[in-house]
């Protein structure tokens, strides 16, 4: 049994991958405002713990409170994320402040605080995005969230240098388009080739393997953009 850290896990990816963790035997610390819709059972018996907590407000006192009850942490999912669909020239100071600390400065937090709990062979997989990637194409009025994830990219990258000499294993997922709430919010009426719950199947997997094949990457996963 893994013990594995997910970040906005009330809805969409997050959510149908606690579902499947769980499924498989696995305890998980969900961090994010809204409690996710969770068995009953997996409550009671100790593999599934909440803790309201506020991505944009963070209160570090309360993630080290958290992550001290843990006996050791196997995976942390970094999948928490803030999309603004706005034009360039309507983007204010507080817009690019929102996405950039929900989308990057938590999970430098998060891992910072995280770091002395991690065991000796974690996974830490952080959600980056295609619009985050060099050359891929980009979309009007996603100039925050694109960039905020193309500094996603580039930190998770700089995380694997730094803990090279460890055995932490950083990687990044760059999805392109599915069907979340938060697409459906951003661009109405666009339908995603790939649900949340079969885009979860594939995070699951890659959570529990990933480390095994893949260190300091960022992988593309990804049908359409968006």
């Amino acid at each position: 049994m893994k013990t594995i850290v997910v970040t906005g896990g009330s809805r969409g990816i997050g959510l149908k991958t606690i579902h499947l963790l769980l499924k498989k035997g696995h305890r998980v610390l969900n961090l994010s405002r809204k409690t996710p819709e969770i068995d009953e059972i997996y409550i009671i018996t100790g593999n599934f713990t909440h803790i309201p907590f506020d991505l944009k407000n963070p209160d570090i006192t309360k993630l080290e409170d958290a992550f001290s009850q843990l006996s050791s942490i196997d995976v942390i999912f970094n999948n928490a994320g803030f999309l603004i669909n706005k034009p360039f020239a309507l983007l204010n100071k507080q817009d690019f402040s929102d996405v950039f600390q929900i989308n990057v400065f938590s999970i430098v937090q998060i891992v910072q605080t995280a770091l002395k709990y991690l065991s000796p062979k974690a996974h830490i997989v952080n959600v980056s995005s295609i619009g985050g990637l060099h050359g891929s194409q980009k979309f009007p009025g996603l100039s925050a969230y694109s960039s905020s994830k193309g500094a996603v990219t580039i930190l998770t990258e700089c995380l694997q240098a730094e803990f090279q000499d460890t055995g932490y294993t950083f990687n990044g997922l760059a999805f392109g388009a599915v069907q979340t709430e938060m697409l459906s919010e951003a661009f109405p009426g666009y339908k995603a080739p790939i649900s949340a719950a079969e885009m979860a199947e594939f995070v699951t997997w890659f959570l529990l393997n990933g480390h095994k094949f893949f260190k300091g990457k960022i992988l593309p996963v990804s049908l359409s953009n968006p």
